[in-house]
């Protein structure tokens, strides 16, 4: 039975590889933004993978270490919100002519854009918080399994298309550092969803796939990040605000109220602060 379950596995991640290899020799590799992107986009998936491993090999973690894992990811999206996205698109607003005020109110709103536009997939699209329980439209009338996924989408989307809009800039070490970032959260976050999946009697195999399918949505996301700004680079400020927006967003209205929900507010937010400082040293480190 267990060997089938992996011919499955293999058999739906083979189909997934070859069709994004497919859409990826379509696109204009040639470009160094799209490749970066590409390049960022896989990185992230990579880890989310990596971060179902331990599913398959059964290992057993407590409520407060996924509590404090989940804190870790918040911490460090955080932290790419305000060092890889927030400033640089005060910087291009200020680059592209717009006052100190001027600057600070274009960010201003793509924030409240990027926060708003999650905000209505999430009260529109039918998912499901790993906890809560069922939400949205017409959302007892899907599955389980494909109600965790569009949660998980949810979740990775802002994070790809921060990627993807860091590489459409003018600064690719900065976009790096986001990248590396994001994937080191990306790690603890594909266990998260693995364990969560499997907490609610899916099995290692399918928790585990599953899992590693959601890190998909980050380089697609990417390349549409990169496809945006590519048509204008005063574009650029606009999709920063925006990508940091939709992951405060996440930050505040997911991760932390997740992390808080069974008592562990204590290690939840040390993980967060560790976090924080993670990213913050690999931005600065690295830029």
């Amino acid at each position: 039975m267990h060997w089938r379950r992996l011919m499955g596995l293999a058999i739906c991640l083979g189909g997934a590889a070859v069709l994004l290899s497919a859409i990826f020799r379509m696109l204009p590799l040639d470009d160094p933004r799209m490749r970066g992107a590409l390049t960022g986009g896989a990185m992230a998936a990579l880890a989310t993978a990596l971060g179902t491993l331990p599913v398959l090999l059964s290992h057993q973690f407590s409520q407060r270490t996924y509590d404090t894992l989940l804190g870790f990811g918040a911490g460090v999206m955080l932290a790419a919100s305000s060092f890889s996205l927030i400033i640089p698109a005060l910087a291009s607003a200020r680059l592209q002519g717009a006052s100190a005020w001027g600057a600070g109110g274009i960010v201003g709103a793509g924030i409240m854009a990027g926060a708003l536009f999650l905000m209505l997939v999430d009260r529109l699209v039918p998912h499901e918080h790993f906890v809560k329980g069922l939400e949205g439209r017409q959302a007892r009338a899907l599955k389980r399994v494909w109600l965790f996924v569009l949660a998980i989408g949810l979740h990775n989307l802002p994070e790809g298309l921060a990627i993807g809009v860091a590489f459409a800039g003018t600064d690719p070490v900065a976009a790096l550092a986001l990248a590396t970032g994001i994937s080191i959260q990306d790690v603890p976050e594909g266990m998260v969803v693995a364990l969560a999946l499997r907490g609610v009697g899916y099995g290692r195999w399918r928790s585990a796939g599953i899992g590693m399918l959601s890190g998909l949505v980050e380089p697609v996301a990417a390349v549409l990040g990169v496809a945006v700004i590519s048509l204008s680079a005063s574009l650029l400020p606009w999709g920063l605000a925006a990508a940091a927006g939709a992951m405060l967003y996440v930050i505040s209205h997911e991760i932390i109220p997740e992390s808080h929900r069974e008592g562990h507010e204590t290690f939840a937010t040390g993980g967060l602060m560790v976090g924080f400082v993670v990213m913050m040293l690999l931005d600065t480190a690295l830029s």
